[in-house]
């Protein structure tokens, strides 16, 4: 029996958030063996030229001005501080813990559109928001036995990647969203290459090692493609709800690939925040303001990684 479109949108998400976890978890994998910059240029080689030549390929290219657009330029520079602040913050702690700080973005990029676009949030939203990061505060447990630092720069990663979305709501709509994924995936190898030195300089890469980052790569574009498509063929509010197996994919990757068991405060603060972004979506619903998902999980609902 064929599925409805609103099932094959919610598989469609569901197998998106599965290509940016396992991007995620394949970045984790090989970070030991090399530094931030290294695996940010490796990764974004290949990621450019499969997601420009998708943009060749549809035309989006033809003019390349665009991208110097002020708003095009503030989505990158979120991008890549996000991305930054994401990787190395992945390094550090369980892929599952990460995974549902990430979780509150669609929270903050409410408060800020509130804040910084005038769009009316009503009293309801505004406690599901507070509500969503009360659960951050659970997961990152500041001043308690556990607590790491690390947790504040996947925080700071959400702040970022929020700006990121914000500023994509600005963009004008003549400019292809193609054209937006290649500029920014441009800057974030470049940076990546920058780095390379001051953080140690490169180091010599297996066959193995290529081929994870390359595989990382393709899932980033696999998870792309998924979400856009989820997006096309359900309805918004069936299918954004999907997006929060991602937390689904990150225990479990996490258990598999690092042997990495999520304890209680990490499943309370979780189960609090994607309660939350739940509720916001259903009242977004209701006053019929909802966005669309893909503004809030572009080609990396984490930054690039996003």
């Amino acid at each position: 029996m064929p599925l409805s479109p609103n099932l094959r949108g919610a598989l469609f998400m569901s197998i998106s958030m599965a290509g940016y976890t396992l991007n995620d978890a394949l970045i984790k994998f090989v970070l030991p063996g090399m530094n931030i910059g290294q695996a940010m240029l490796v990764r974004g080689i290949v990621a450019t030229v499969l997601i420009g030549a998708l943009g060749w390929y549809h035309g989006a290219l033809r003019l390349p001005r665009a991208a110097l657009h002020p708003m095009v330029g503030l989505r990158v520079l979120g991008e890549v501080s996000a991305t930054l602040c994401f990787i190395t913050a992945l390094m550090y702690l369980p892929l599952a813990n990460i995974s549902a700080i990430m979780q509150a973005l669609p929270l903050a990029v409410t408060m800020g559109a509130a804040f910084f676009l005038a769009e009316p949030v009503g009293w309801r939203r505004w406690l599901a928001i507070l509500m969503g990061f009360g659960g951050v505060l659970i997961i990152v447990r500041p001043g308690f036995e556990g607590f790491s630092a690390f947790s504040l720069l996947a925080l700071l990663a959400v702040v970022f990647a929020a700006v990121r979305d914000i500023a994509t709501r600005r963009i004008p709509d003549g400019i292809p969203s193609l054209m937006i994924s290649t500029a920014t995936t441009i800057a974030v190898t470049v940076v990546g290459a920058v780095l390379i030195l001051p953080l140690g300089g490169w180091t010599p890469m297996t066959v193995e090692t290529t081929g994870l980052l390359a595989g990382a790569a393709v899932l980033l574009l696999f998870g792309y493609h998924f979400i856009i498509t989820a997006m096309r063929v359900g309805e918004i509010s069936f299918v954004a709800p999907f997006r929060y197996t991602a937390l689904l994919w990150a225990m479990v990757a996490g258990f598999l690939m690092f042997s990495e068991v999520p304890d209680f405060p990490m499943i309370a603060g979780a189960l609090v925040i994607v309660g939350s972004g739940l509720y916001t979506l259903y009242r977004e619903r209701v006053v019929g303001r909802q966005q669309p998902v893909t503004k809030s999980t572009g080609p990396g609902m984490a930054p690039d990684g996003t």
